[in-house]
């Protein structure tokens, strides 16, 4: 009986065996050389599109307030101010302020700048051209924190005591009289120190107001920097 029982144990894993199924697997292709450089390709595309889009988007304010103010001009309107083509960027030299601490120019950039450029003996034309410059500055309000004062002494002439107060507000460095030569240029038949020149935020100079400024021309670059301002306060705020 034992025997019969064993025998229909192994019939019986026989018949379990028969309905059992072999293990599958799936062999998937690998891609050819020529389709994985162009899917390289294809993903190194959509990464400077990114990257160009990107630049665009922040780039944008910065363009349409140039074009603004440069291109779409209202017919009749005129700037007292000469644009300098092609803008000149802030040099990297050197300056030293009056307490002798060195200083790259560049550093500068970040705000709109009104420079003046003159001997540190500073005569009667330039006490009047910084008196104008500090006018200016102050006659734009609340938009005035967007725009620096600079003055640019291109000897080593000491700077008179009384005119020390009036520039406690400004940025005030000794450049090499060569280096500023190398960077602004006065209109023909003028001397560099009879212009305030005007700098954008990004560092290039970009304007040069008349020479030997009164009263009715100060008048006038106001409506300049006025205009200035608006063109650009979508992407230029107050500060560095």
């Amino acid at each position: 009986m034992s025997g019969s029982k064993l025998s229909e144990d192994s019939n019986a894993r026989r018949a379990e065996g028969a309905t059992d199924h072999a293990l599958g697997l799936t062999v998937h292709s690998l891609p050819e050389p020529g389709q994985a450089l162009a899917e390289d390709a294809r993903r190194t595309r959509a990464g400077r599109w990114k990257l160009l889009a990107l630049f665009l988007v922040t780039a944008a304010p910065v363009v349409a307030s140039y074009f603004t103010y440069y291109v779409i001009r209202p017919e009749g309107r005129r700037n007292f101010g000469e644009l300098v083509e092609p803008q000149r960027p802030l040099p990297e030299v050197l300056g030293l302020d009056l307490d002798g601490r060195t200083h790259k120019l560049p550093e500068l950039k970040g705000q709109w700048l009104l420079v003046s450029v003159g001997s540190g003996h500073c005569g009667e034309a330039c006490v009047q051209q910084l008196y104008f410059q500090r006018q200016l500055r102050e006659s734009l309000g609340k938009e005035k924190e967007r725009l620096d004062r600079v003055w640019l002494i291109s000897d080593t002439l000491p700077v008179a005591a009384p005119l020390l107060p009036g520039l406690q507000e400004a940025t005030v460095l000794r450049v090499p009289a060569d280096e500023l030569a190398r960077w602004l240029a006065p209109a023909s038949g003028h001397d560099i120190g009879e212009h305030l020149y005007l700098v954008d935020p990004l560092g290039n100079w970009m304007m040069r107001f008349p020479a030997n400024m009164d009263i009715a021309g100060a008048a006038k670059a106001k409506r300049d920097l006025e205009r200035l301002l608006r063109a650009s306060s979508s992407w230029d705020k107050a500060g560095r």
